[in-house]
């Protein structure tokens, strides 16, 4: 696929990096989020292997700034801060990757912490009739949350 190009105006009027704009867009996951690092290079390595569990992968890189993951649009990102100040954790935040089984939460909560992320809730049903969830941090401190309601897809 063929993603067209577009310049874009940071927020002091000066040109960031280009990036890429798909002409339709298929969703993977649950709108666009990102979180930030401190290591552009060590959260990229987590989330390649984080996100392929979904079959997501690297829709657009900008060079000692961001990543950023999808089917075929903008979905998810890692992202150095733009006012050039420390990335840090906000408090009370937390992403939601939808899973298509219970298997795929647990797939995608051991593929987190063997690739550095630490527990935060493992996975399991979450009150009576809940979802079936599993809670871990990214190695920068990102909280995120992969989920199941309802039956697997098939």
């Amino acid at each position: 696929m063929v993603f067209p190009q577009c310049d874009r105006q940071g927020a002091r009027g000066t040109a960031t990096n280009d990036y890429l704009r798909p002409a339709e867009r298929t969703r993977g996951l649950p709108g666009h989020s990102t979180v930030g690092t401190n290591n552009l290079d060590t959260a990229a390595v987590f989330y390649d292997k984080l996100l392929a569990v979904f079959g997501i992968g690297r829709v657009l890189v900008q060079p000692s700034r961001a990543v950023y993951y999808g089917l075929k649009a903008l979905e998810f990102g890692v992202i150095k801060p733009f006012n050039g100040e420390a990335a840090n954790v906000g408090n009370g935040g937390m992403v939601a990757f939808e899973a298509r089984s219970r298997g795929q939460v647990r797939e995608a909560h051991a593929v987190a912490l063997a690739a550095g992320g630490s527990d935060e809730g493992a996975p399991g049903l979450r009150g009576d009739d809940g979802p079936y969830c599993a809670y871990f941090h990214d190695p920068e401190g990102n909280k995120f949350l992969v989920y199941r309601k309802g039956p697997d897809e098939v």
